[in-house]
């Protein structure tokens, strides 16, 4: 039996860039990636230049075409998915006249609010414009600046000359496709951190001239806008030279990274929640209808399942407070991490020695609770001057104590978010996949599913849920599969079955606290974002 007909997907993340061969039922057969540096700037900036991703790209194919040539000689189409929230100004030419404005990029803040302000204002934001952002598209920009909203701002203000040369504003998969196929446009999930666009009918993005009109940029320096599943060409000439590939290869126009996580996942029914632990976290779920609740900063919004939007509830930091222990806490050497027998400071092998030391500590550490703060949090509550910290600490407690606090917080962090997520499906989540690179941890995996109290399936391929969602997205736009057909292919390798007694014990933390204080717990995670007796501002106030 021949080699099936493979997808060239493409995930650019903040790391760097990767790529996988993806086929239409979902096997991953190669993988291959190139780190591109991130610029951290004075005053809040953070830049990367995208000529480097096109360069690091046909170093990662060309990787791939010698481990797998066979695999990468039937490669009909190319999909991406890619970080988002970048801005790069683009010339006549397709030419960057900037480097890639980071998602974490501030530098725009002012100039957001200098354009935005009002008599009636918010944080410096006119009340009456977030009333429409919120009816039209079901959210805002960032009052920190770190979206294209702000960053074409930024670029008018501060670098006019750059400004008038400028043809097009692209986010960062939209430059990729540019590069591919010499087309410039957006896709309704690309665009949706400009926030131009009516997103009231999902199988209508379009701008909205309100929205356009006052946000201070010349309408003609923005791209049409496509489905994420539309063939927008085939590769150029130029591209089809770069990455070693025919110029029939076919350009399907991708998406995202949350938007193809949600499809990579395997969960592209309604209401079939996922939850991704990586630097961040979140919980998605395509749902039928627009609705936003402002009170837990979840939205539903465009994504690339035809006439579905895409739930988003989106944590700050999860798999950034491993990063964190291993980089500032755990030496390369260190007992803690196996008698200096494992010494890689990769991330599985930090997962695996970690795995080995979570078992010895029982459920609830011992007392000690610590709150993943460490850069600000989202939802259910947007507050970027709540900070991490360890509670309850004692002379009897040891560092095993906090390794298994610390993977403890970030899932009774998550049950935090979970009952506003339930309130917004209008069901309880009994069940759920879990993907991303934290996922790769079974003791996490259980603890998530013991402080839930839920089944949770894992990813069998957990750090390739992004590429497989492109993968499948590229197969969907090539009309090899349809969405229907992806959540039963999908493959878990672990169901964990929530412990009784584990369960037991997280929920005592949660409700009459541990057994040596009376404070810490129910101030730090409220019972349930669903009880009537919880006062939501007492979470806002918490470690300021």
């Amino acid at each position: 039996m021949g080699t099936p007909p493979q997808i060239l997907a493409i995930d650019l993340g903040t790391s760097g860039m990767k790529a996988a061969l993806v086929a239409a039922d979902g096997t991953v057969t190669g993988w291959a990636e190139q780190a591109v540096p991130l610029r951290v700037l004075p005053g809040g900036g953070a830049e990367q230049d995208p000529v480097e991703w096109w360069k690091a790209l046909a170093v990662v194919v060309a990787d791939l075409g010698r481990s797998h040539p066979e695999h990468l000689r039937e490669v009909t189409a190319v999909c991406a998915s890619t970080q988002g929230e970048g801005t790069i100004a683009v010339d006549a030419a397709g030419e960057p006249l900037t480097a890639c404005i980071s998602w974490l990029d501030m530098r725009g803040a002012a100039n957001l609010r200098r354009q935005f302000g009002g008599f009636v204002s918010y944080d410096g934001m006119s009340v009456r414009r977030i009333a429409r952002w919120l009816r039209l598209t079901g959210g805002m920009p960032s009052l920190a600046g770190k979206d294209p909203a702000a960053h074409m701002l930024l670029v008018r203000d501060a670098m006019p000359e750059v400004y008038e040369r400028t043809a097009t504003f692209l986010n960062v998969l939209d430059w990729i496709n540019l590069k591919l196929t010499g087309r410039t446009v957006a896709t309704v999930d690309s665009i949706l951190s400009s926030w131009l666009t009516d997103n009231r009918r999902a199988s209508d993005i379009r701008y909205s001239p309100a929205l356009v009109a006052d946000c201070g940029i010349d309408p003609d320096k923005l791209p049409p806008i496509v489905a994420c599943t539309e063939v927008i060409g085939t590769l150029s000439p130029s591209a089809a030279a770069h990455l070693g590939l025919p110029e029939s290869v076919r350009v399907v126009a991708g998406a995202i990274d949350n938007t193809a996580a949600a499809v990579g996942a395997g969960t592209t029914g309604d209401n079939q929640p996922h939850l991704y632990v990586g630097t961040s976290s979140w919980i998605a779920a395509h749902v039928p209808r627009k609705k936003t609740d402002i009170f837990s900063q979840i939205a539903s919004l465009p994504c690339a399942v035809p006439d579905r939007y895409l739930m988003t509830a989106l944590q700050a930091t999860a798999g950034a407070n491993l990063t964190w222990l291993r980089d500032k806490i755990v030496e390369y050497d260190d007992p803690l991490i196996g008698a200096g027998h494992l010494l890689s400071r990769d991330e599985g092998t930090i997962f695996d020695a970690f795995d080995q030391i979570i078992p010895t500590v029982p459920p609830g550490s011992h007392g000690v609770v610590y709150t993943p703060w460490l850069y600000g949090e989202r939802a259910p509550v947007d507050d970027p001057n709540l900070r991490a910290g360890f509670l309850n600490i004692s002379l009897g407690t040891n560092r095993s104590d906090l390794l298994r606090a610390v993977f403890e917080g970030v899932a009774l962090n998550t049950r935090w978010l979970v009952g506003a997520v339930d309130r917004f499906l209008g069901a309880p989540v009994t069940s759920m996949v879990i993907t991303g690179g934290g996922a790769r941890s079974d003791s996490w995996c259980q603890i998530f599913a013991d402080v839930l109290g839920i089944e949770i399936r894992r990813d069998a391929r957990p750090v390739a849920v992004n590429a497989r969602g492109a993968g499948w997205i590229g197969a969907v736009g090539a009309g090899m599969i349809s969405f229907a057909e992806i959540p039963d292919l999908i493959r878990n390798d672990v169901v964990f079955e929530p412990t009784a007694a584990h369960r037991a014990t997280y929920d005592v933390r949660r409700t009459t606290n541990c057994s040596t204080c009376t404070r810490c717990c129910t101030s730090v995670w409220p019972r349930s974002t669903n009880d009537s007796t919880t006062d939501r501002r007492d979470t806002r106030t918490v470690w300021r």
